[in-house]
């Protein structure tokens, strides 16, 4: 984007939007395509899109101490810094400081946020999938937590819609699990991950090993304002070329063409309003993040796209006579049932032969294995529910290699500039159980430095969890073994919930208010201007990487707020 318009005076819109990730980019666009004068929130600093993207062309050299990160900011992260993710120099910056926006826990949860214009959407893994009915009737089927009040054929038109604009590369498969797509040309496996390709076909009947279906453009299709893939792999630092999707790049700038579009940043929305006579929210309340000033913005609609922890702590915020525990929550369902995707589990092995092969660019993505397991048949397991796929890649060792070499001079010369030997690893992705124990709630005893509850944890994996991990590491083993690979060793290494950075389920859509709190539309059930369309409206979880679901979610349901703002029934 290159500016933003925001009147100081002017309090009321057509539409409030919160948030401007993955789904408040996309609500931005689509509430302003349709002509409604929208107010998009964000918590958050600006970022402009190339402008603001400090690290998106240095080197390793460029950066002090080689990248790593100094005790300082160590002591800055004190609960981030856990996973590894956030301290890494070239990113650190979209991840705030812990002690600035602390939480608490009862038992551990990763929580990695950026506070931003763009949001998660900058620093996102971009794997895009579709989810099948497998995975909208999987509850219902198995009498856990509530059904889903949706199936596949009500949002396959919005996954073409949203994969047709934000651009995915991927193949088409034709499997009943992982549907097919509006796909740009798939990346190319290089040599030794179309060998494993192979192997896996012949030795194993219903597992399929393919390119991941990433939001990176590929191919010759013209995006406005966007360019093709460039194979630098610094995704994470953002994209100046525009090659992956972000809402820095997409969604905010085609709202902003508009004329519709009215963006705040350094906005910290904590309450939607409510009016008890018309049963409807009349806008929300916001402190400014730099001057801590309150204002109230009015809106004949509001979408909540804050993320599913912070869309639930606005809502939770939101106490009324109506709502004494929070706008929506007469089910006792708000905050509840947290889900993530569990990681961390698979293995690695080296790969002889092919040494006279290597590849071009530095690829942003690898291979990507379906879920194969609880299909029906002989996919069946008694052990555990659901299922689980794989990312992975293979490559080859490069000079860091001879780092710890004793070699020198002449040898350590030619030795540095032979390629390393082939390795190829490949890591679960499991699917996370409902479970309505696993919960956040808001401390009003611990404030944060804007006078708001801070959010309490209280979650964690479960025996279904367990019980998946060790056949996803089992069958990990398997497979590069049958590749061909030696000295295969299996890793396992859980973390907690949060580490997928995949937190999902706080708000559940539902067919019945009594145990949901949003409606099929993403609507809460008893404030029907109010749409959640992040994370929190989750109902279950998949195996599957579910940013491209919330856009397709997110596009459907402000299709409906138009519409019934236009019939007058919002």
């Amino acid at each position: 984007m290159k500016k933003y318009y925001y009147n100081e005076e002017q309090e009321s819109y057509d539409a409030i939007v919160v948030g401007t990730g993955i789904s408040g980019g996309w609500a931005a666009k689509e509430l302003c395509e349709k002509g409604l004068k929208t107010l998009v929130l964000e918590r958050g600093r600006m970022v402009r899109h190339i402008t603001d993207y400090p690290t998106a062309y240095k080197d390793p050299w460029d950066f002090p101490n080689g990248g790593e990160p100094t005790q300082e900011d160590l002591k800055k992260q004190p609960k981030q810094n856990r996973t590894g993710y956030t301290t890494n120099a070239a990113s650190a910056l979209w991840f705030v400081n812990d002690l600035e926006h602390p939480y608490n826990e009862i038992k551990r949860f990763d929580w990695m946020r950026g506070y931003h214009v763009g949001g998660c959407s900058i620093m996102w893994g971009r794997h895009s999938y579709r989810w099948s009915d497998i995975d909208f009737t999987a509850n219902r089927r198995e009498g856990i937590a509530v059904d889903w009040p949706v199936r596949y054929k009500d949002i396959a038109p919005w996954y073409d819609k949203v994969e047709t604009f934000i651009g995915v590369s991927g193949e088409n498969l034709g499997l009943k699990q992982l549907p097919d797509g509006q796909f740009l040309p798939m990346m190319e496996l290089n040599c030794v991950e179309q060998r494993f390709r192979e192997k896996v076909s012949e030795n194993f009947d219903g597992r399929v090993v393919t390119a991941g279906r990433v939001a990176n453009i590929t191919g010759t299709k013209k995006f406005e304002g966007r360019q093709h893939c460039m194979f630098r792999n610094r995704c994470i630092r953002g994209c100046p070329f525009g090659a992956y999707f972000s809402s820095n790049s997409s969604t905010l700038p085609a709202a902003e063409r508009t004329g519709n579009l009215t963006l705040r940043p350094d906005s910290i929305v904590h309450e939607v309003m409510y009016d008890p006579d018309t049963k409807r929210a009349t806008g929300v309340k916001v402190i400014d993040r730099v001057t801590r000033e309150a204002y109230e913005f009015n809106a004949k609609v509001i979408f909540l796209c804050a993320s599913a922890i912070a869309s639930t702590s606005i809502l939770m915020q939101s106490k009324s006579d109506r709502f004494p525990n929070g706008m929506g929550n007469d089910s006792d369902q708000l905050g509840r049932n947290i889900m993530d995707h569990h990681l961390g589990v698979g293995a690695q092995g080296k790969f002889d032969g092919l040494e006279d092969k290597y590849y071009k660019g530095r690829k942003p993505n690898g291979v990507y294995i379906p879920r194969f397991r609880n299909l029906g048949g002989d996919s069946d397991r008694k052990d555990y529910k659901r299922g689980f796929g794989y990312q992975g890649s293979a490559g080859r060792g490069n000079w860091d290699d001879a780092v710890a070499e004793l070699s020198f001079g002449k040898e350590l010369k030619e030795s540095i500039l032979k390629p390393g030997g082939w390795t190829m690893g490949i890591g679960g992705f499991g699917e996370v159980l409902p479970y309505e124990e696993n919960r956040m709630t808001l401390d009003y005893d611990k404030l944060d430095g804007w006078g708001l509850p801070t959010v309490t944890f209280d979650a964690e994996f479960k025996e279904n969890e367990w019980a998946m991990r060790k056949d996803m590491k089992e069958s990990a083993v398997e497979m590069l073994e049958k590749a061909g690979l030696r000295d295969v060793q299996p890793f396992d290494n859980p973390g907690a919930l949060g580490l997928g950075i995949h937190e999902m389920g706080t708000a559940r859509m539902g067919r019945d208010k009594r145990t949901s709190v949003l409606n099929g539309n993403n609507q809460v059930h008893d404030v029907p201007n109010v749409y959640v369309t992040d994370g929190a409206f989750m109902t279950s979880a998949a195996c599957v990487n579910p940013s491209l679901t919330y856009m397709a979610f997110t596009a459907r349901a402000a299709d409906h707020a138009a519409k019934e703002l236009k019939k007058g029934n919002i």
